[in-house]
């Protein structure tokens, strides 16, 4: 089964190094596939470089996809990591 959900980088620097690299290590320990979408392009949501050459600046609308056994698992966790802001204080 295929979950989306629509997210807003609200950051102030956008998804540079350090949360790409926390939400590719949290894709990463799920089973299913995960992907982010922009205007119709797709990078792994567990390769830190695809996630990071996205280039998404603060206000950024991307889908946050995953197919699998635990899609809804992963897309809920992934959403709440970029809704928190990767945890930084802006």
């Amino acid at each position: 089964m295929k979950i989306e959900r629509q997210v807003v980088i609200l950051n102030r620097l956008g998804l540079h190094a350090r949360p790409a690299s926390r939400f590719a290590q949290l894709a990463s320990g799920f089973e299913s596939k995960v992907w982010l979408t922009r205007n119709g392009e797709s990078v792994d949501g567990k390769s830190i470089l695809e996630v990071l050459t996205f280039a998404c600046p603060r206000g950024t609308e991307l889908i946050v996809c995953a197919e699998g056994p635990d899609a809804k698992e992963a897309v809920e966790a992934l959403s709440e990591l970029v809704a928190s802001r990767f945890g930084e204080i802006d």
